[in-house]
């Protein structure tokens, strides 16, 4: 899974900007500047967006897999917890991620909640 990050990469606050369905982790290239004083700002682009690679079987595009992605970016990412902002799809996987136990989510800001 590709990224782009933002700030101290030392730094223990992180917050994960998850994108809507079509889009790119790069929608939150102003929101990451303006963040990055304050946390390390983390921007995937979900599988098969972006510049990540395409999943060899479709069948795996759907919400299990991107919210694993995301348990395994945020174990990449050395932290205990993240702040989550998701936008659309990033918000359905935010909420995927909120409901597991142990969710490394500390808290979420979500965007474009329409009915899905």
């Amino acid at each position: 899974m590709a990224y782009t990050e933002w700030g101290d990469p030392a730094n223990p606050r992180v917050l994960v900007c998850v994108h809507g369905l079509t889009r790119s982790g790069r929608d939150f290239d102003e929101v990451a500047k303006a963040f990055a004083r304050k946390y390390r700002v983390v921007c995937p682009d979900v599988v098969g967006r972006g510049l990540s690679d395409w999943l060899a079987d479709p069948k795996y595009y759907g919400m299990p897999q991107y919210v694993s992605d995301m348990v395994a970016l945020i174990a990449r990412l050395n932290v205990e917890t993240v702040d989550w902002f998701g936008t659309s799809m990033g918000r359905l996987i935010g909420l995927g991620l909120a409901r597991m136990p142990n969710t490394p989510i500390r808290k979420m800001l979500l965007n474009d909640v329409t009915a899905h």
